[in-house]
């Protein structure tokens, strides 16, 4: 079992697979995708997440969320999903997605027997939407959200990044409220992040997830308990509703106490924590079935390094420019 100096466990690993995402949202790549001419490497092909992937199933992890950038860019997307359930023998694959052609590829989401999706959608208004993303495809992504519930998906969840006087208002709320209240979906609000390069637009953008507490508790909504493989969501539920609701804070007093993932990078580089400076690469050790071992060493070392904190309250964002280079 993954173990650090502080008694944290981690069931939990979040692999990205890509830096490429064809959305354009302004708190993560304004501008587009732009390529790293720093960082020549090709991403991780399959070989190396497989050896990966068994690595870590045989240390305990039993949870792998795919992430980008836009995981599903990749055209060998599907089978890296079917590489970690059945050569890896990950019990949970879960995918991050923006939802671009969701619509199109949920049949083929199901057939590949994932067990949860993560859909960024940062507001139900078309006009907002399009705004935040660049993109006019909220109709095929609610779309695409039909058909996975048609098929029998059940574990779907959808994330917004809290945006001061974009999708804050007492407006928004309620229409995500009259969404989940017939649908069994998760609705979280994440709480807007410094990066490296985003100091401008968090300053304008940034609101505490405060607002979004307050809102529930005026409500009715009830605070749940989390699973040993859980997110860093706090969850609430209200027995008229279907959905959930949550909310991800990560200025919150000791956020960090109950972290249980780490992080892989689209390269190969293993990350203790989205915000920070320690890490390393393992590819080396990715190229022969028998460096398994070696690979494990490594990585069981690499946890007395991990922090008791990302102090991302104190301003401090770590080596991360954008979340698209770590996997959000």
């Amino acid at each position: 079992m993954l173990k650090d100096s502080f008694g944290r466990t981690f069931p939990y690993i979040r692999m990205s697979i890509t830096d490429v995402c064809n959305f354009k949202c302004g708190y993560c790549l304004p501008n587009g995708y732009q390529v790293d001419k720093s960082d020549n490497r090709k991403f991780l092909h399959l070989d190396e997440i497989k050896r990966l992937a068994k690595c870590f199933s045989e240390l305990g992890v039993n949870k792998i969320r795919i992430t980008g950038g836009e995981p599903t860019v990749r055209k060998d997307f599907f089978e890296i999903i079917k590489i970690l359930k059945v050569d890896a023998g990950i019990k949970k694959v879960v995918i991050t997605t923006n939802g671009y052609h969701l619509n199109k590829k949920a049949k083929l989401l199901v057939e590949t027997g994932l067990n949860g999706i993560n859909i960024s959608i940062d507001s139900l208004s078309r006009e907002t939407f399009k705004n935040v993303t660049g993109h006019d495809r909220l109709p095929e992504i609610l779309e695409g959200i039909k058909n996975l519930q048609e098929l029998g998906f059940e574990n779907i969840k959808i994330n917004a990044v809290l945006l001061n006087g974009v999708n804050s208002s007492e407006k928004d709320f309620n229409a995500w409220s009259k969404f989940i209240q017939n649908n069994k979906i998760d609705f979280r609000y994440i709480e807007l992040m410094q990066t490296g390069d985003n100091l401008e637009y968090f300053k304008k953008y940034h609101t505490s997830s405060k607002i979004f507490k307050n809102y529930l508790s005026e409500n009715n909504w009830i605070y749940q308990t989390l699973g040993k493989d859980a997110g860093p969501s706090l969850n609430y539920i209200n027995p008229e509703y279907k959905g959930k609701f949550g909310i991800i804070a990560p200025y919150s007093k000791d956020f960090c106490k109950t972290c249980n993932r780490l992080r892989i990078t689209s390269r190969g580089d293993l990350r203790l924590c989205l915000f920070g400076n320690t890490g390393i690469s393992v590819r080396h050790l990715l190229q022969k079935d028998d460096q398994l071992n070696e690979l494990k060493d490594l990585i069981l070392k690499q946890m007395q390094f991990k922090k008791e904190s990302h102090y991302l309250e104190l301003g401090d964002t770590g080596s991360t420019k954008n979340l698209s280079k770590t996997g959000g």
